[in-house]
């Protein structure tokens, strides 16, 4: 099977700011009960996804373009670049904000425990 990707144009995600464009790769029912969301994810410039906690789920991202910030579960605040690999564990909270001019973007697999 063949089709197009089921794209959401999100504004303040998770209580973040500006746009977020999400390019689900694969729906909930096609995960098969294992996950909740497999996508590729744009972040638009000057926008963030809001502080969240994964509860029995977790959700690396991998980043493919563009640059950023990931705020980890103690707070702090690591520039990412392109081929970083952002672990959220089961139990984390997390955000990531892109402060500059160009899209950030990365893939995002969320995954039960």
């Amino acid at each position: 099977m063949v089709r197009k990707t089921d794209v959401k144009i999100v504004e303040g995600l998770r209580g973040g700011e500006g746009i977020t464009e999400i390019h689900h790769i694969v729906s909930k029912e096609e995960l098969n009960g294992h996950g909740n969301m497999y996508a590729h994810v744009i972040l638009k410039p000057h926008s963030s996804i809001g502080w969240h906690t994964h509860i029995g789920n977790t959700e690396p991202y991998y980043v493919l373009k563009g640059k950023g910030v990931f705020v980890d579960n103690d707070g702090s605040r690591t520039d990412i670049f392109p081929g970083d690999c952002c672990i959220i564990e089961c139990g984390q909270s997390h955000s990531i904000e892109n402060n500059t001019d160009e899209d950030l973007e990365f893939m995002a697999l969320i995954y039960n425990e």
